[in-house]
């Protein structure tokens, strides 16, 4: 248990019992507890394992290579279709959480031993994934705008590519293209603080103004 974590707990005002009884899940299992993406996150060797976090409606426990895991009791979620490595266990109350105690914990053992393994997720390639029509037209009409699309990393690439297609609407594509051309034009992914951190980064203080 890391003391510096505390504070994320004893701030929480939904799912505070239910998230401190997972933690003790996750900690029995013998991981390092850290904050990255501004929630509890749990480490082996310095890989990361599992994080935990709470949602309106539900809180869960994220396995990093979920999608690795051989699920038999066939409780993992994969949050939506575009998440390749991810996979949660979601819970809607502590009792839904204590009848699962044990099962959680041989999940966890099983990913720390995926994570031993060395397994890897097989990634959808950035050439897999679909071009809108409208983002084609824009590189036909702006090259400058193009060149530092494909300067992006694949990473800020895809998640471009994956906003971009997430609608079927045509005048939303377009609408949602012109919203980020100037952070592509700076070289910055969706997530980017205008710091050049990820706002989701604890190291990122918040205070910046992001990119439009």
């Amino acid at each position: 248990m890391n003391p510096k974590i505390n504070d994320f707990f004893e701030d929480l005002t939904k799912w505070k019992e239910e998230l401190m009884v997972l933690r003790t899940f996750v900690l029995d299992c013998l991981l390092h507890e850290e904050v990255k993406w501004g929630v509890p996150c749990y480490t082996h060797n310095g890989k990361n394992i599992v994080l935990i976090h709470g949602f309106k409606d539900y809180f869960a426990i994220l396995f990093m290579k979920g999608a690795l895991l051989y699920d038999s009791e066939k409780i993992l979620i994969q949050q939506t279709e575009n998440v390749q490595s991810g996979r949660q266990i979601r819970f809607s109350s502590m009792k839904d959480l204590i009848t699962q105690e044990a099962t959680i914990k041989a999940y966890i053992l099983e990913a720390i031993e995926v994570e031993k393994a060395g397994l890897k997720i097989d990634h959808k390639k950035k050439e897999e994934y679909n071009v809108p029509e409208e983002l084609t037209d824009k590189f036909e009409q702006e090259p400058s705008f193009k060149a530092a699309f494909e300067a992006l990393t694949p990473g800020r690439q895809k998640g471009y590519l994956l906003h971009f297609s997430g609608s079927n609407n045509a005048k939303t594509r377009i609408t949602r293209i012109e919203k980020y051309t100037s952070k592509i034009l700076d070289g910055k992914g969706m997530t980017d603080c205008t710091c050049g951190l990820s706002k989701r980064m604890p190291n990122c203080d918040g205070s910046h103004k992001f990119a439009q």
